[in-house]
């Protein structure tokens, strides 16, 4: 990172350009500091690799399908892009929203909204505030449990830095296994390394139904009192402009019903499941 300091002083020229190229090479990627966006007239929109269901439908969120691709078209619409202007990219969870410049506009995939990511990222207001769901193998010995004291002796997996885990860890045990992704953490579940897998309700039982939890998976239910208040939020680079246009736009759908007529389309099926408490 430049060291600012030294900006004022007398510099020869050929100083001043190496720096300024430095500087440029270091920062966004978008070749226009006036446009708002990384690609001027589009906007680029960020998604996991891969997307899953209910949020994004066979991994092809340009198609508009699934309830994160229908919002990011909605909120693209609402900001005055048409469908053609938008342009999706993928990346990690963890680089979305660590600090530094980055290749996208926008960024969906359910991203709690927390105080700690805010002071390296710029959040939209949520989009959707979901429970947590434990998804296990209908063999395993915790199979049949109806209260979340039985689970106890458990071996407890979840995906580190998310609302899963600390739900897990909070209402459980404090001892749960932490995986860099879901991927991993549900393939521990079908293999038999951990006996309950913790993520959200919708991913719970797209997890299921896909066979991602091996043959026999079954989503055991919903943890009570679970809903992350603070909800879910779009991730734009910290102090990007256009964060407010964002917010409006989010707003805007939430206040006109847009988000309710989405969450039914796409998440109704996923979400009605018995409370552990």
């Amino acid at each position: 990172m430049i060291n600012k300091k030294n900006f004022g002083r007398t510099i020869l020229a050929g100083a001043t350009a190496a720096l300024l190229a430095f500087t440029a090479a270091c920062g966004s990627t978008n070749s226009n500091s006036n446009s708002e966006t990384v690609t001027e007239g589009k906007l680029t929109i960020a998604t996991g690799e891969p997307a899953y269901s209910p949020w994004v439908l066979n991994n092809k969120p340009q198609s508009g399908e699934g309830y994160e691709a229908a919002v990011a078209y909605a909120v693209a619409k609402e900001m005055g892009y048409d469908a053609k202007d938008v342009k999706w990219t993928r990346s990690t969870f963890d680089s979305a929203i660590a600090p530094g410049a980055k290749d996208w506009d926008m960024n969906i995939q359910q991203f709690s909204i927390t105080e700690q990511r805010k002071q390296a990222v710029d959040f939209s207001p949520s989009y959707y505030n979901s429970t947590q769901a434990l998804v296990v193998k209908s063999d395993n010995k915790f199979a049949n449990a109806t209260t979340l004291a039985e689970l106890k002796d458990a071996v407890i997996g979840a995906m580190s830095g998310t609302t899963s885990y600390q739900q897990a860890s909070e209402k459980i045990k404090n001892d749960i296994t932490l995986f860099n992704n879901n991927d991993d953490a549900v393939a521990a579940l079908a293999s038999g390394q951990i006996d309950v897998l913790v993520v959200d309700a919708p991913t719970s039982v797209n997890m299921v139904e896909s066979g991602q939890a091996g043959s026999n998976g079954k989503v055991l239910g919903q943890i009570a009192n679970s809903e992350d208040k603070e909800g879910t939020g779009i991730v734009l680079p910290k102090g990007s402009k256009l964060t407010e246009k964002v917010t409006k736009a989010v707003n805007t759908l939430k206040q006109n019903g847009t988000l309710k007529e989405l969450q039914d389309k796409w998440l109704s099926s996923y979400t009605n499941l018995p409370v552990l408490k």
